[in-house]
């Protein structure tokens, strides 16, 4: 069985309790969490902030580290997408595709580490002005805490921990409790490619409780969170003037026009919306198709989703896995049975085993449903019929949330032109809103949050910009 220890102070140690962990398939216990006390909370982050005022590595020696644990993971691909099949319910091409992308998450880490820099500032620009030179640099912030989800617990993570290394912080990791022994691999790993101790601290717990103790301790300069609206609002209430990095709920819209590769965007809209059982803020829930081509797309989609195996993650057949949990599952059912209760139509899927959900169309759904006006979290899309691509854009803006968009069409007016209507962070032409390139920016607006991830822009968020100005 597997122990989920705390790292504080570079030790691996046993929590003030407990919890077991269960596979999310088939229930069997897998490993168990320590839980970290208030005084372990307190004791972690007093080591990092000694830590981060008596280690200095240069920018090459943070290069070289997080090569080294980009190496190191892509060595042990097998045996963390067994541990994430356990604690996720990741199926083999989910695991697969979430190491692979981990590792070059972690190397363009290393590259920003290597270029870090200011800007040069046009002094002498000014009336009056000679003689004079200004730069920035750019510096560590101090203690940068990651609070994590468990839908991705391995390239999140990274692309919170490695910009934040990269950049000379110390950082303290809180995962998901759902998912603990993931980020205990790969703290393992950071340390064995060499990250100094008092660099790297790791505290599993709710986060009604250790989640509320760290938001509190004026010690931690930067907040990096990825959760729920509700959450991400007590952070940036609690931080007050220092800086966080908030990638919050989503209720994801992809439409698909009249003149679209329908063939393209019926692979790429139910790939989109079933990965990860659909546990993903960027997965399709809100699917808009213009009426002129609704008959011939929808039998399509249909057939593909139909066709979609779900179930057992170890199965190499199987696409779709297990929800988190069969609370989340059972909250996904009653979801889909109240919109079809209203009068909305099942086309497939829709009824759950244990965890498991099969790929879930529906349509004739009405704006009030939870299934459009809510985050479902789950293998659910649902066809809304538009008139055209301004009736798509309004129905698809018409959300508290504004995380990404992708758009359908084989026409570039079309395409640029709607792109500065649609009020979302990300907005994808010819691919679907979960669409990610682990190189570009990617944030919210709205209820969506703000602040970027993408190593190039969340280094920049993750130090602080000094201006130096020189008279000669």
């Amino acid at each position: 069985m597997k122990k989920g220890q705390l790292l504080i102070d570079g030790q691996w140690v046993n929590g003030e309790s407990t919890d077991t962990l269960r596979d999310k398939y088939d229930g069997q216990v897998y490993g168990d969490m320590a839980v970290a006390s208030a005084a372990q909370v307190t004791q972690a982050i007093g080591a990092l902030v000694a830590g981060q005022a008596n280690t200095s590595l240069a920018p090459y020696e943070r290069y070289k580290v997080l090569t080294r644990a980009a190496r190191l993971i892509e060595s042990r691909i097998d045996a963390l997408v067994a541990l994430m099949r356990h604690e996720v319910g990741f199926t083999l091409a989910d695991g697969e595709n979430e190491v692979r992308r981990c590792v070059q998450t972690l190397e363009l880490c290393a590259d920003e580490a290597r270029r870090l820099q200011g800007d040069m500032v046009p002094m002498q620009s000014g009336a009056g002005v000679k003689n004079r030179i200004g730069f920035t640099i750019r510096l560590p912030r101090g203690v940068v805490c990651a609070i994590t989800p468990f839908n991705s617990p391995l390239n999140v993570v990274c692309h919170k921990l490695g910009p934040a290394l990269a950049g000379g912080n110390a950082v303290l990791l809180k995962p998901s409790e759902l998912t603990p022994l993931t980020a205990v691999a790969l703290c393992e790993i950071l340390l064995e490619a060499g990250l100094p101790p008092g660099c790297l601290a790791l505290l599993h717990g709710p986060g009604s409780v250790v989640g509320e103790q760290l938001l509190h301790d004026l010690r931690i300069a930067f907040y990096a969170f990825t959760g729920s609206t509700r959450v991400g609002r007590l952070i940036q209430q609690a931080a007050g003037l220092r800086r966080v990095q908030l990638e919050l709920g989503s209720i994801a819209s992809t439409i698909v026009c009249h003149d679209a590769d329908l063939e393209l965007a019926v692979s790429k809209v139910t790939a989109a919306g079933m990965r990860k059982a659909g546990q993903v803020c960027t997965s399709v829930q809100r699917l808009y198709v213009d009426r002129r081509v609704l008959d011939v797309f929808v039998p399509r989609l249909v057939a593909v989703a139909s066709g979609m195996t779900a179930g057992d993650p170890s199965d190499p057949r199987t696409v779709i896995g297990p929800m988190i949990s069969e609370q989340h599952a059972k909250r996904a059912q009653a979801w889909v049975d109240e919109a079809v209760a209203g009068g909305a139509r099942l086309l497939t899927g829709g009824k759950v085993q244990g965890t498991v959900m099969p790929a879930t169309v529906l349509t004739d759904v009405r704006d009030d449903m939870k299934v459009v006006c809510e985050e479902i979290f789950a293998p659910v899309l649902s066809v809304i019929p538009v008139d055209g691509i301004d009736d798509a854009i309004a129905k698809a803006n018409d959300s508290p949330f504004g995380l990404s968009v992708g758009i359908f069409t084989s026409n570039l007016h079309t395409a640029f032109a709607a792109a500065p209507r649609m009020r979302f962070g990300g907005i994808h032409i010819n691919e679907a809103s979960s669409a990610r390139v682990d190189a570009m920016p990617f944030g919210g607006v709205k209820d969506s949050g703000f602040g970027w991830e993408g190593p190039a822009y969340a280094i920049r968020e993750m130090t602080e910009e000094r201006l130096l100005t020189v008279a000669y």
